[in-house]
């Protein structure tokens, strides 16, 4: 399985409370400003939600990837979220979605950002993956399964 490298043991929320689809992108950029202290979190915001007009990042079964670049970003981040309630993504199945990822990527990020939007695809696409992730008993054991360390290296 591939490793998600861009993200870290504190990028784990494994429940996350919102009730809607924007509450949940502005809950993802409020969390994503506190690991990233060099960027705005309404700007975060403003450009997950520039990106959600173009079409709901829900990919369905559950999932959604809502992502984006910025200017002041050096480095991909990656942020992962289980949600405590399936919440309407306005996905393309139309299920409701308890699995986001987030991804942020600089703007001259190119081929990477598209290499890590297909790497969180290629890794969803496991078989029973998704079901491990909605059973993983905390983030420690979320953050393991995504990176492929043990629970005890995560912590």
């Amino acid at each position: 399985m591939p490793v998600l490298e861009f993200l870290s043991p504190d990028s784990v929320i494994p429940n996350l409370r919102a009730r809607a689809k924007k509450q949940i992108l502005l809950e993802l950029a409020a969390q994503a400003a506190r690991r990233l202290p060099l960027l705005d979190e309404r700007e975060i915001f403003e450009t997950l939600l520039q990106r959600e007009r173009l079409g709901s990042t829900g990919i369905g079964d559950g999932v959604a990837i809502p992502h984006g670049k910025l200017a002041q970003l050096d480095r991909l981040f990656g942020l992962v979220a289980r949600l405590e309630k399936p919440t309407d993504f306005e996905a393309l199945d139309g299920q409701g979605v308890d699995v986001v990822f987030l991804l942020l990527a600089p703007e001259n990020a190119g081929a990477d950002h598209l290499k890590a939007l297909a790497q969180v695809a290629r890794i969803l696409r496991e078989p029973g993956i998704l079901e491990r992730i909605r059973n993983a008993r905390d983030g420690n054991a979320l953050y393991a399964l995504l990176t492929n360390r043990s629970a005890s290296q995560a912590a």
